[in-house]
């Protein structure tokens, strides 16, 4: 039989048993995005006070000393994700960071937010010009995939894909 938890517990905190129940979205978005500050002052402990240390040494501009501590700390976190994922899930993630810096790259080129795009883009499939629900939402996956491949007078007449893969080449980050 299970215990039964006294809730009014003054020291039930201690142990998450008043936490409300989440929902998934929640959840993750707590997981995601919000533990972040937490995530950078516990890197901060971890290396701000070697990488300061490490710079204090050098005889550099204050700006190229800035760009190194930004680069360490970057490098860091990547090698970071990379070693705390198993190796399937890192290389999906590495892949996708990957794509996400090539379309962030792009959009910040050509001054366009490709997202957007794509979803004004999908807001031009009617729904009434299917014969019912299924063949609409067939046309609307086939359509979300083959939009990355059609031309856009945004990107100079460049497909999305070929415009994010010519930003990730810049980088070495095309197989």
């Amino acid at each position: 039989m299970a215990e039964r938890i006294n809730l009014d517990d003054p020291n039930a905190d201690l142990f998450g048993y008043n936490e409300e129940e989440m929902s998934e979205e929640e959840m993750t978005n707590k997981q995601l995005y919000e533990k972040n500050p937490y995530r950078v002052a516990a890197m901060a402990d971890l290396w701000y006070e070697v990488m300061i240390s490490e710079m204090n040494g050098m005889d550099i501009p204050d700006e190229a000393k800035m760009k190194m501590i930004f680069s360490m700390t970057a490098n860091a976190v990547l090698d970071m994700l990379g070693d705390s994922s198993p190796v399937d899930v890192a290389m999906e993630a590495s892949y996708s960071f990957d794509m996400y810096l090539g379309v962030s790259l792009t959009n910040k080129r050509f001054k366009v937010d490709l997202f957007k795009e794509h979803q004004k883009a999908l807001l031009t499939v009617k729904r009434e010009e299917f014969p019912n629900d299924e063949a609409y939402e067939n046309a609307l996956e086939e359509f979300e995939d083959i939009w990355w491949d059609i031309p856009q007078p945004l990107l100079d007449k460049r497909t999305p894909n070929d415009a994010i893969r010519e930003t990730l080449s810049k980088y070495g980050l095309t197989e």
